[in-house]
């Protein structure tokens, strides 16, 4: 898997992970699925930011989330 995939299912899986945790607090639960996702969103974007040389700068982000949809999309 390549840095940039990496980076960008973590950015997806933490952005999907806040309502659960929202959701969890709000019905007094503890949020363990919730934070599990939000440990392996961790680990993808550390494991992209540490196996890219020079890591990402927070202006690339949006060009490195369009070349990766670009590459999956027809």
């Amino acid at each position: 898997m390549d840095s940039d995939l990496a980076l960008v299912i973590g950015i997806v899986i933490a952005c999907l992970a806040i309502p659960s945790v929202l959701s969890a607090l709000s019905d007094r639960r503890a949020p363990r699925a919730s934070a599990v996702t939000i440990l392996i969103a961790g680990g993808l974007i550390v494991f992209a930011i540490t196996s890219k040389p020079g890591g990402y700068q927070l202006g690339q982000l949006p060009d490195v989330i369009m070349n990766v949809v670009a590459r999956f999309l027809p």
